[in-house]
Formats: C-alpha cells, sequence, structure tokens
C-alpha cells in the first residue's frame, strides 16, 4: 500500500499511517444529497484525538459512549 499523508482539518497536525495507522483518529466521510446546498458533493474530514476531545466537549449533547472490551472482535 502507498504511503500517504494525512493532515488533521482542524489543527494541521499529521496523523501519521503507513498501511497501518500509528496512532487513532476519526475519519468522517459524507456524501451529501438532495435537499442540500451540497447536492453531489462527497466531503472527507479526519481529525487527531486531541482535536476530537476538544470538539466533543462543544457538543449540547455528548456523543454516546460504551467501553469495548474485546479490541480485535471489531
Amino acid at each position: 500500500m502507498k504511503n500517504q499523508k494525512h493532515l488533521c482539518n482542524i489543527c494541521g497536525k499529521e496523523i501519521k499511517e503507513t498501511g497501518i495507522s500509528r496512532e487513532d483518529s476519526l475519519y468522517i466521510e459524507k456524501k451529501w444529497g438532495y435537499f442540500s446546498e451540497k447536492d453531489g458533493e462527497r466531503h472527507i474530514i479526519r481529525m487527531c484525538e486531541a482535536c476530537y476531545d476538544m470538539w466533543i466537549k462543544s457538543f449540547k449533547i455528548p456523543p454516546q459512549m460504551e467501553e469495548i472490551t474485546e479490541l480485535l472482535s471489531w
């Protein structure tokens, strides 16, 4: 697999990946459809863990979280 450089969209920090991620990050891909101002566009967002932690602090309703004990099963 070709090495790709991925940057956090918030802070610009490099998210180190070489086929297998060396650090965890959030990846969001949204294909916009009818009834949006972005119809036909695809947006990709990458976010480092530190920026994710800051981002969710701004939520009025926090994300649902649960502990996963068997990390190899997903």
